[in-house]
């Protein structure tokens, strides 16, 4: 165990100790430190380098089940003091709640954990010199790429890596140690009539060795910009549609908010009471999985403890499970699925690897078996609603005409629920990467309205 852990544990420990000899019943305190750099390159030249560490504690506490959290980043003998007080005495004004308390004992994960190889140590080696170098390479590698791309909204290099630390009164302790690290670009070219048309390409993982090199992340980037030029209107029609893999996440998003268990007890999801009934096509099977080595949504415990395990979400369509806390699941009348997340404190239910498994269709496959459609590649705006499930997003992306691109599009709307959309999706690609937690492949689904002129 790193020293960062050592202290951070220690820290955690002393508060929960401190709240319990002031009358809490419950108390859980998690422990955060790590640092983060982010620099942007911009048309060759340094536009911003910024480093910095942090540190912070949050506490919650239970007592006669009137609950209060609180936070300080201030961790001298006084700060904490006062974070443990002002605690107590905010539970002291909140209204009781029958359904607050820990998880019991029996049911927390014990040590050793799961190694799920979550932290790089040569992450925190690339220095500021590095991430410059890096991004210069990747714009660098987009701005030679074609004439046509004169500008850039510039590369930038992000790198974090955090020690957290969670104690809990019921007998619970543990430290977890990750890191991350990501390389974007965004190049621009001038379409006809001075119209900029910006494009944009990204790698992250949680190793560094697994980045892609930074000049294909740059030429991918600028291939991207250079598609865009051209792009018009269509008319108002239905039609297939099929959404890449960084838009197709975005689907899988919005469904994973509607199976929170906070969300069904709050009745503030489309998907109440659909548990066990299709909720989507046969070819969709949806995992909740923290399990994964070296994923960025992978952990070997939940934030009450409990030991992490693969959630089956959607089997074949059918809706198998809510993710639960153990709040949500006693306000719902079941079990935790071992789903806590904790943030400054609070707890609530939370996804981690949330993936649409692949299928075994290549994505040009399902590009080339598409007579007349709408390949998406850019969704903009929030229209979503999960208490109806009504979906309508900007968008743009590429007219299909057998089977093949025949023309960029924009300025564009598709509309639907995302039921039907579900419901509707007839091919599932094979591309499925995990740079991010939530994350699908390549998806078609069979008919949608497209307005644009």
């Amino acid at each position: 165990m790193s020293d960062s852990s050592v202290k951070l544990l220690e820290l955690a420990r002393s508060m929960v100790e401190r709240a319990r000899a002031l009358g809490a019943d419950v108390a859980e305190a998690s422990a955060r430190g790590g640092f983060e750099l982010s620099v942007r390159v911009r048309l060759g030249e340094p536009e911003l380098v910024e480093e910095a560490g942090h540190h912070s504690v949050s506490l919650r506490v239970i007592k006669a089940q009137r609950v209060a959290v609180t936070a300080t980043s201030d961790l001298s003998q006084a700060g904490l003091e006062r974070c443990v007080s002002d605690a107590l005495e905010l539970s002291e004004l909140s209204e009781a709640d029958p359904f607050a308390g820990p998880a019991e004992s029996s049911e927390l994960a014990q040590p050793p954990f799961v190694d799920l190889d979550i932290f790089d140590e040569s992450v925190s080696t690339i220095d500021a010199a590095e991430a410059i170098r890096r991004a210069t390479l990747a714009e660098r590698a987009a701005l030679g790429h074609d004439k046509r791309i004169g500008l850039s909204e510039g590369a930038t290099f992000a790198r974090s890596e955090g020690v957290s630390a969670l104690v809990l009164s019921n007998g619970f302790e543990a430290a977890l140690r990750s890191s991350y690290a990501s390389l974007s670009v965004a190049p621009v070219a001038e379409d006809e009539g001075g119209k900029k048309r910006r494009g944009h390409y990204w790698t992250g993982a949680r190793h560094a060795a697994l980045l892609e090199d930074p000049e294909s992340v740059g030429r991918e980037a600028a291939r991207r910009t250079l598609d865009k030029l051209g792009a018009k209107k269509i008319a108002t029609t239905e039609a297939p549609v099929i959404f890449d893999p960084d838009v197709a996440r975005g689907l899988v998003g919005s469904f994973a908010g509607c199976i929170l268990g906070g969300s069904i007890w709050r009745k503030a999801s489309y998907l109440m009471e659909r548990e066990g009934t299709p909720v989507a096509s046969p070819l969709v099977t949806i995992v909740d999985d923290p399990l994964i080595p070296r994923a960025p949504g992978s952990r070997p415990f939940d934030g009450e403890g409990l030991a992490s395990r693969k959630n089956g979400v959607v089997d074949g369509g059918v809706l198998k499970t809510f993710l639960c806390d153990w709040y949500s699941a006693r306000k719902l009348g079941r079990v935790s699925t071992a789903s806590a997340g904790r943030g400054g404190g609070s707890i609530g239910p939370t996804t981690t690897n949330f993936i649409l498994k692949a299928g075994t269709t290549a994505p040009e496959a399902i590009l080339a078996s598409t007579p007349r459609g709408l390949y998406v590649t850019e969704l903009m705006g929030f229209g979503f609603n999960p208490v109806t499930g009504d979906f309508s997003r900007g968008a743009a992306g590429f007219w299909l005409e057998n089977g093949e691109r025949a023309y960029p599009v924009g300025e564009i709307t598709i509309s639907s629920t995302l039921d039907a959309m579900l419901k509707g999706i007839d091919a599932v690609g094979s591309d499925l990467v995990l740079k991010t937690s939530t994350a699908a492949p390549t998806l078609r689904v069979a008919t949608m309205t497209i307005s644009g002129s």
